[in-house]
């Protein structure tokens, strides 16, 4: 586990719609497939990361032209990090946000999903930059 610069990063960007957490699922599949995890813990990242894009989706539900949700993997040879990142202007999320580390739906079924699947999970907010990022890492077994 180096804390160097990643091997690789793939970065995505997707509408703040229902309709396309699976293209995030499978971009994320074809990602840690390309890694030495097993079958399960790819299954394992694709379910988290869909779970994670869900929680941006209740957060922001029913807010028009929604800013899109980033999700970005940084890939190394022995851990994959993956941070699913909204822009979600302060005000419409101020009521619903978790304390501070907390992810959104920690009391809910997405959140234990996220934090049961995943090898660390952290949330952080930026106010200056008005985003929200959860940041989920699995690593490559030995």
């Amino acid at each position: 586990m180096s804390t160097s610069q990643p091997e690789a990063t793939v970065e995505l960007s997707i509408p703040s719609r229902p309709e396309y957490v699976g293209v995030a699922r499978l971009a994320i599949l074809g990602v840690a497939s390309r890694m030495r995890f097993s079958y399960v813990e790819v299954e394992d990242i694709r379910l988290a990361v869909g779970e994670a894009c869900t929680s941006v989706l209740d957060r922001i539900e029913g807010q028009a032209d929604a800013p899109p949700i980033r999700i970005r993997c940084l890939i190394d040879a022995g851990r994959l990090t993956v941070e699913v990142t909204d822009s979600v202007p302060p005000s419409a999320k101020r009521a619903s946000l978790p304390p501070e580390g907390a992810l959104p739906d920690d009391v809910q079924l997405g959140g234990v999903l996220i934090r049961i699947l995943m090898d660390e999970v952290t949330a952080e907010e930026d106010l200056a930059a008005g985003t929200h990022t959860i940041r989920m890492v699995k690593y490559v077994a030995r």
